[in-house]
């Protein structure tokens, strides 16, 4: 076929399918918005946010650890948002979902593809073979006339979004382990210290009783119950040492490295823990934290997947263009070519109820996704109010604590002076010490627990941070946050 006649060919078939494709699209194009599902307002299924019980005024920070002044627990935390293994392996999820949104977005544009073939025939006077060689593309486009491509690039954009939103959920909970492991580190250590003292004390008792059993001021079972009490300090004193080892393993594990390289910590100092911080309002913690964010970008993407559910039983219109050279001899393969253009349209008329049952599915799960949501949004009210409540009554045990401990020293003081003076029997003394020393320790426990507890609240009310991992320092830095 020469290139005039098949030029003029396929320009008379291209007119009409272009008369087609514009006839179908003007009438279909008047049923869009009219036929296109609207997306919900969706909100968590709650009532009435209630204000939370109480409140300080300070506000809590991006960065929440600062408010406790400690340098070390800084620097901790700022490595450990780049060197800790299962947030790395949690951003590159995120940067996954990136790359799907990417690949769906690609829909939006026509598919195009090129063709290059040739073989030769022998023998060929028999078959008249010879040289057969072929080049061309192929074009395809989807119209998205209801919107049907779109929605599915934006539930993949809502994925991604999650996905990020999980990435500073991590961060947040890792910022707080850390926070945790660091405190429990330097309580352990300040109960060493504590123990070690205790051990002085009881073994310089114990030199002062044989003095006085010797002198027959004493019975032999008051040395024996001193020695009792002396071992189980010791034992104390084993159990605070195998706690310091097992969390600094903690502590290297969570900053990416190994147990075996050692963290050497000096110092043991419990931080003051400030007043209460401002709780704000419920709605604005539903907005600030990023689990409920990634909850509601969740239901979102699930709103969108019903909608394309839905846009999935209208008809479908596709362009397609084809291109061709071919002939049997190389040296004359560009002087004959052709093309042709196409529109289809296809239009689901029975499939035995798949479509409908692919909607319900769909809206059976953004059903569900809600009702998580607003699940979400209850436990972080609980978290907060219990945090609350856990702060201020901790406060109250430590000031008791503190009093006890107060009473226990002047009373000891007290029986010292009258065993010495042979007015209280020495069983006496030994149950005051014993008593002194578990209140130490129990002091230092319930300083511990009070910092978990703030640091507990802190969590509840914080939202997401800088972690010095952004999309510039990737791969693709030119692109945009949600490239289409």
């Amino acid at each position: 076929m020469g290139k005039n006649k098949t030029e003029g060919y396929y320009l008379y078939i291209k007119n009409r399918q272009s008369f087609t494709v514009l006839f179908l699209f003007s009438f279909f194009g008047l049923l869009y918005f009219n036929c296109s599902p609207k997306y919900a307002d969706l909100s968590p299924p709650i009532d009435d946010f209630q204000e939370f019980t109480a409140s300080g005024d300070s506000l809590v920070t991006d960065k929440w650890w600062e408010v406790f002044n400690d340098d070390k627990l800084n620097i901790l935390i700022d490595s450990a948002m780049q060197s800790n293994l299962n947030l790395a392996a949690t951003w590159q999820q995120f940067l996954s979902t990136r790359a799907t949104v990417r690949s769906q977005a690609s829909n939006k544009w026509p598919a195009i593809e090129a063709s290059a073939q040739t073989a030769r025939t022998l023998p060929e006077p028999d078959f008249v073979g010879g040289e057969n060689t072929q080049l061309g593309f192929l074009s395809s486009y989807e119209l998205d006339l209801w919107g049907r491509i779109g929605t599915a690039v934006n539930a993949e954009k809502f994925r991604s979004e999650a996905s990020y939103f999980d990435y500073q959920t991590l961060s947040l909970s890792l910022s707080a382990e850390i926070a945790t492991t660091w405190y429990q580190l330097q309580a352990a250590k300040r109960q060493l210290q504590i123990t070690e003292d205790q051990i002085k004390t009881n073994e310089a008792i114990i030199k002062l009783i044989r003095s006085r059993f010797v002198g027959g001021q004493l019975r032999a079972v008051d040395i024996l119950r001193q020695a009792q009490l002396l071992e189980s300090t010791k034992e104390q004193k084993i159990i605070f040492e195998t706690n310091i080892q097992l969390l600094k393993n903690q502590l290297a594990v969570l900053l990416g490295k190994q147990p075996q390289e050692g963290i050497v910590l000096d110092g043991a100092t419990m931080p003051t823990v400030p007043e209460l911080p401002k709780t704000g309002l419920p709605l604005e913690l539903v907005r600030r934290r990023p689990d409920l964010k990634q909850s509601f970008a969740t239901l979102l993407a699930a709103d969108r997947d019903m909608a394309s559910a839905v846009q999935s039983k209208y008809p479908r219109i596709t362009l397609s263009g084809r291109g061709q050279l071919r002939s049997n001899n190389f040296d004359n393969l560009f002087d004959n070519w052709a093309y042709s253009l196409a529109g289809n349209i296809l239009a689901p008329l029975f499939y035995g109820g798949q479509l409908k049952a692919e909607v319900d599915r769909a809206t059976a799960i953004k059903k569900q996704r809600l009702y998580e949501y607003g699940q979400a949004t209850l436990v972080a009210f609980r978290e907060v109010e219990d945090a609350l409540t856990q702060d201020m009554k901790q406060a109250e045990r430590l000031d008791n604590i503190a009093r006890q401990l107060e009473l226990a020293e002047k009373s000891n003081k007290q029986l010292r002076v009258e065993f010495l003076n042979g007015f209280s029997p020495y069983l006496d003394v030994l149950l005051g010490l014993d008593q002194e020393q578990q209140l130490r320790r129990d002091y230092v426990a319930a300083q511990l627990q009070h910092v978990q507890i703030r640091i507990a609240l802190y969590r509840a009310l914080a939202g997401g941070f800088d972690t010095g991992r952004n999309l510039v320092d990737q791969k693709n830095k030119r692109d945009e946050f949600y490239e289409q």
